[in-house]
C-alpha cells in the first residue's frame, strides 16, 4: 500500500505540471507522513550528506567547460574538420554533422548543447547542399543525443554516485556504444543519400585535411586530455572536470580569442544556473531513493522478482521498456536517480553488472530525448530550425530507429560495454609481460 500510494502521488503531481524534482520531494515526505514516523533531521542531514560528495563537484565543472566551448569558435572548428574527414562521401555533409556532434559530444558533454552547437552550423549548409529539411533535421537532432553518452557526461556522473560505481570506468564504459551508435547513424545517413542520388566528391588532399586538423586541434585534444588522464591514472573524473573547465577557458580566451572578458560572467552565471537545476533534481531524487532504501523496498521488489523466477533476458526486456516510456515524459537525471535504487540491486542479483546496466538506461535516455512529449533535443531542433515539433520527429523517426536497434545489440551484448574497461586492461597488462619476458 505504501509503495502504491508514493507511485500514485508521484504521478498524479507529474500529471498536473508540477516540475519532476519538486514531485519527487513532496511524494516521498506525504507518503512518510502517512506510513512512518519521518525524521526531519535525519532526512536532511542525509540530503546534506548526499550532495557534499566529491565526484558531483565534476557536475559543474563538465558544464562550464561545454559552455565555453559552446560559445566560441570550437564547434565550426570541429565541422570544418569533420567535412575534411568524411565530407567527400555520398551524404558527406550529413555524415560530417553526426561525426561533427560525436566529436563535439566528448568536449561538451551535453546532448543539447551538441545539437544547437553542431546544428545551428549544419543545418543550413545541409539544406544548401540540395537535402531535404527534414532529411537535415533529423540527423543533427539525433546524433546530438550521443552528448550524454560520449564521455565526459553528467548523466553517467549522476549514475554513478547513485549506483556508488567509478566514474572513470562508466566513462569508458561509454566510448564503444558511442562510437558505435554514432557508427551506425552515419551508415543511414550514407544509404539515405545514395536513395535520394547523391554522390560521392573528390577527397580532399591530406595539405586540405592537416590545416583543418590543426584549426581544431586545441578544441579536439581536450578529448584527449580528459579520457587520457583518466584512463592513464593522471587525475580522477572530478580533477578532470576542474582541468576541462580551465583549458576551456584558455583555449576560448587566450588561444582561439572568441570570447571576451565581459562573457565570462554570463557564461558562468549559465553553467551555474544548468548546475542548480540538476543539484535541485538530485537533492529531491536522494529524498525519495533514501526512503525506499530506508523501507526496503528494493530488497522486496528484488526478492519478488527472484521467487517469480525471472531470467536476466526478461529482466532486461522489462528494464528497456520502464525506461523507453519514463525517459519520453522526464528528464533523464531525474529518471535514473528515480530507477536505479529500484532497478540495481535486482540487476546485480541476477548476474547483470552495474557498469553495463549504466550503459543501458543513458543509451534509452538518449531514445528519451528524441521522443515527445518531452523530447528535449526535439525542441532544441525545432527552435534553431523553424520547423514545427511534428516535422522534427517525423524527420528523426529513421534515426531513432537505428539507435534503439543499437539499444538491442548493447543490451544482450554486454562486452560492447566492459570491454574497454575490464578486458582490455587485462590484454594490455598480458602484452606488457609478454613483452617484458622477451628482453
Amino acid at each position: 500500500m505504501m509503495i502504491f500510494t508514493l507511485l500514485v502521488l508521484l504521478f498524479a503531481l507529474m500529471l498536473v505540471g508540477v516540475p519532476v524534482s519538486v514531485a519527487l520531494g513532496a511524494s516521498t515526505i506525504i507518503t512518510a507522513l502517512m506510513f512512518t514516523d519521518l525524521d526531519a533531521m535525519g532526512l536532511t542531514m542525509h540530503v546534506f550528506d548526499g550532495l557534499n560528495t566529491y565526484t558531483l563537484m565534476a557536475i559543474p565543472m563538465f558544464i562550464l567547460a561545454g559552455s565555453f566551448l559552446s560559445k566560441g569558435s570550437a564547434a565550426h572548428r570541429i565541422v570544418n574538420f569533420a567535412k575534411a574527414i568524411v565530407g567527400h562521401l555520398p551524404g558527406g555533409l550529413p555524415i560530417s554533422a553526426i561525426f561533427a556532434c560525436m566529436v563535439f559530444a566528448a568536449v561538451s558533454g551535453s546532448s543539447p548543447a551538441t545539437v544547437v552547437a553542431i546544428g545551428s552550423v549544419m543545418y543550413g549548409a545541409i539544406k544548401e547542399a540540395g537535402y531535404p529539411a527534414k532529411y537535415a533535421i533529423g540527423t543533427i537532432a539525433t546524433s546530438g543525443s550521443l552528448g550524454i553518452l560520449i564521455p565526459p557526461s553528467v548523466v553517467f556522473i549522476v549514475y554513478g554516485v547513485t549506483a556508488e560505481q567509478s566514474i572513470g570506468d562508466l566513462f569508458i564504459a561509454g566510448i564503444i556504444p558511442g562510437i558505435m551508435l554514432g557508427c551506425m547513424l552515419m551508415a543511414v545517413a550514407f544509404f539515405g543519400a545514395k536513395k535520394l542520388g547523391f554522390k560521392g566528391t573528390k577527397p580532399l588532399s591530406f595539405k586540405e585535411r592537416l590545416k583543418a586538423f590543426k584549426d581544431a586541434f586545441w578544441a579536439l585534444l581536450i578529448i584527449v586530455i580528459v579520457i587520457g588522464g583518466i584512463y592513464g591514472g593522471i587525475f580522477t573524473p572530478t580533477e578532470a572536470g576542474a582541468v576541462c573547465a580551465v583549458y576551456a577557458f584558455i583555449v576560448s580566451f587566450f588561444i582561439y580569442k572568441d570570447i571576451k572578458l565581459k562573457d565570462v560572467y554570463n557564461i558562468v552565471l549559465d553553467s551555474a544556473m544548468t548546475t542548480s537545476m540538476i543539484f535541485f533534481i538530485i537533492a529531491n531524487a536522494m529524498i525519495f531513493a533514501h526512503f525506499l532504501t530506508d523501507q526496503t523496498i528494493p530488497h522486496q521488489i528484488t526478492q519478488m522478482i527472484l521467487d517469480a523466477s525471472v531470467g536476466p533476458i526478461t529482466f532486461l526486456i522489462i528494464i528497456n521498456i520502464l525506461l523507453l516510456i519514463m525517459g519520453q515524459f522526464m528528464e533523464p537525471s531525474s529518471v535514473v536517480m528515480i530507477t536505479t535504487p529500484l532497478l540495481l540491486p535486482i540487476a546485480v542479483a541476477l548476474g547483470i553488472h552495474p557498469v553495463h546496466l549504466g550503459v543501458i538506461m543513458i543509451v534509452n535516455m538518449e531514445i528519451g530525448m528524441l521522443t515527445p512529449p518531452v523530447g528535449l533535443n526535439l525542441f532544441v531542433a525545432s527552435a534553431i530550425t523553424g520547423l514545427s515539433l511534428k516535422d522534427v520527429v517525423v524527420a528523426s523517426l529513421p534515426w531513432v530507429a537505428t539507435i534503439f536497434i543499437g539499444l538491442i545489440f548493447i543490451t544482450y551484448i554486454p562486452s560492447i560495454s566492459l570491454w574497454l574497461p575490464y578486458e582490455f586492461p587485462q590484454h594490455l597488462e598480458a602484452f606488457k609481460q609478454f613483452i617484458g619476458g622477451l628482453f
